[in-house]
């Protein structure tokens, strides 16, 4: 579609969670939003269906599979996978790879970066991380700031092959001094965790969000809850855990049934913590293990856990926007969108079969 042409979306546009907030129809000029019908225009393409902003996953890892950096081109396919499900921003929640290059790309998604992830010296996937110690964390955390698009990634807890399970990865000084250099420099910090012991001491030092948060417990939610940590639990993911566990019975027994418990609460620890307030959004974790394109399952995740419909799509569209700090359809905002054959507030399913895809205001799919 060339740039002169302009698109007219019609049926259903959902600018924002509440009722008042649907529009019949929005137009797309010059690659822009817009809600008044453009006078001038004579080439004018025309797309029905029901509309929401493009969709967000805010947990990802372009440039990196099982084993570490990838190629290029393989970080092309990633982008263009996650594109096609109707994922139009990403937050690269840590990657080796330099993908600095997809933001020339008018066809591929927007990425927030976190640059690439920190961990403990050993503690951590082989060829993912600087692994460093306590001493040097503040130091690479403020170098990964600079690095990144406004967002650092720690490794909080991973299995200790000493203590043969799950242990919380820097003592409570380093995370205070680093996230305080991180928000010094503008950058906001999450960090993997999967158990219990690594949540206080992040929190308490400051932290914004904590990747997965399956380690959440009654005494912690409301910490969250009142600090306004966010948390991306990747159920997707989670759904891993069996296998994981299957594979490190004999050598880890303690972190292979702790791994099981965390997997079987899941759903009770992602409504508990909810209900409580404290903010939940949609990442998948594609890019280590798992595949890219797989937003909608996400979504239907959250909404099996016990999340409302509704507001699962929004920690996916207009929340997660927000939270990123990015805008959705908003007039003037850039023409990310995607169009869906029925109401995805009736059925989430619906989000894994986009109608269009508009990216830059140039329908791609």
């Amino acid at each position: 579609m060339s740039d002169d042409v302009v698109l007219h979306v019609k049926g259903r546009v959902l600018v924002g969670a509440d009722d008042g907030q649907v529009r019949d129809e929005v137009w797309v000029v010059g690659g822009r939003i817009t809600y008044d019908r453009p006078v001038t225009a004579r080439d004018v393409r025309t797309v029905e269906g029901w509309v929401l902003p493009g969709l967000v996953d805010a947990h990802c890892h372009v440039g990196l599979d099982a084993h570490g950096p990838v190629p290029d081109d393989v970080s092309e396919k990633q982008a263009l996978t996650d594109r096609d499900a109707g994922a139009l921003l990403l937050r690269d929640a840590g990657s080796p790879s330099d993908t600095r290059w997809i933001d020339d790309r008018a066809d591929l998604p927007r990425i927030v970066r976190a640059g690439r992830h920190i961990a403990r010296t050993r503690r951590y996937i082989r060829n993912y991380a600087w692994e460093v110690e306590p001493e040097d964390l503040a130091a690479y955390v403020a170098q990964e700031a600079r690095r990144g698009d406004g967002w650092v990634k720690l490794v909080g807890d991973w299995i200790d092959r000493d203590a043969g399970d799950l242990t919380a990865c820097w003592p409570r000084g380093a995370v205070e001094t680093a996230i305080a250099e991180a928000h010094r420099l503008g950058a906001r910090v999450t960090a993997h965790c999967f158990a219990e012991d690594s949540l206080r001491d992040l929190v308490e030092a400051g932290i914004d969000c904590v990747e997965h948060a399956t380690g959440l417990t009654e005494e912690t939610i409301p910490l969250f809850a009142s600090r306004g940590v966010a948390i991306v639990p990747t159920l997707v993911n989670i759904a891993t855990f069996p296998r994981l566990a299957e594979g490190g019975e004999a050598k880890f027994p303690r972190w292979s049934a702790h791994m099981r418990r965390l997997h079987e609460r899941r759903y009770d620890t992602v409504r508990a913590a909810y209900d409580a307030g404290i903010p939940v959004y949609v990442g998948t974790d594609a890019g280590g293990s798992l595949p890219h394109g797989l937003v909608a399952a996400e979504v239907a995740e959250l909404v099996t856990a016990g999340i409302p419909p509704l507001q699962a799509l929004s920690a996916t569209a207009w929340g997660a926007r927000q939270w990123l700090g990015r805008p959705g359809l908003e007039e003037g905002a850039p023409a990310d969108l995607v169009v869906y054959e029925t109401d995805p507030r009736e059925d989430v399913r619906v989000l894994a079969a986009p109608r269009r895809i508009v990216l830059g205001g140039r329908v791609v799919g």
